[in-house]
């Protein structure tokens, strides 16, 4: 009965993000357009956009993402399907978790897919293309807990969203600093990707705790 709730579940979040498909669209064209503005601004000279391409791409990946923090939870919330998934045996904690792998799946990998296309512009060679995706893989996933942390928050905060944006950007600036100083570096690469994944395992061990807590208090409060 649980594998059926689950696929339910998945099959549920497709639907969703298959009738919203434009908003996937919308972000993924803020990204592309945003690379171009840097490129206007910097030059087309192609060393510089090499040294300074990986730094902007991470940025702008960043930036994109944070756009869909406000339908992590909030229409959930408004329609009353947390509530719905509470009740059909789903605690808040299985909530955060299989909502956070939803948002991996139907947000970020769609900017996975779109980085080969984004290298070509900034002129990136294959070596650290092939670092920044799996740089991006692993912080990705950061970036997603990060955003059910922040989302779930701004639950209880409906007047200003934008904390949770500036709450994910300040807790993503060592995610950002390891992930560039593994594309940038050859000697130290595997402890840098240590590194980013053991930050993977405390904000992932952190997220369904917190964001559980304040899914919790936001239905008990609705």
């Amino acid at each position: 009965n649980f594998i059926i709730k689950l696929i339910g579940f998945y099959y549920r979040e497709y639907k969703i993000n298959l009738s919203g498909f434009q908003d996937i669209l919308t972000n993924i064209t803020f990204f592309f357009m945003s690379i171009f503005i840097f490129i206007f601004s910097i030059g087309p000279e192609k060393e510089t956009l090499s040294f300074l391409g990986v730094g902007i791409l991470w940025a702008l990946l960043l930036l994109s993402s944070t756009l869909s923090l406000r339908k992590f939870y909030h229409e959930d919330y408004q329609t009353g399907n947390l509530v719905v998934l509470h009740l059909n045996g789903f605690s808040f904690e299985l909530i955060v978790i299989l909502k956070t792998i939803s948002h991996f799946i139907f947000v970020q990998i769609p900017f996975l897919i779109s980085i080969p296309i984004a290298s070509l512009l900034i002129n990136l060679s294959i070596d650290k293309l092939y670092s920044l995706l799996i740089s991006f893989l692993i912080g990705s996933m950061i970036l997603s807990s990060l955003g059910s942390i922040s989302s779930s928050m701004n639950l209880l905060n409906s007047r200003n969203y934008l904390l949770g944006s500036i709450i994910v950007m300040i807790f993503s600036i060592p995610v950002i600093i390891f992930s560039v100083g593994i594309i940038n570096t050859d000697e130290n690469f595997n402890s840098l990707i240590n590194i980013l994944i053991g930050i993977l395992l405390i904000i992932f061990a952190i997220n369904p705790w917190a964001s559980g807590a304040c899914l919790k208090i936001a239905v008990e409060n609705n």
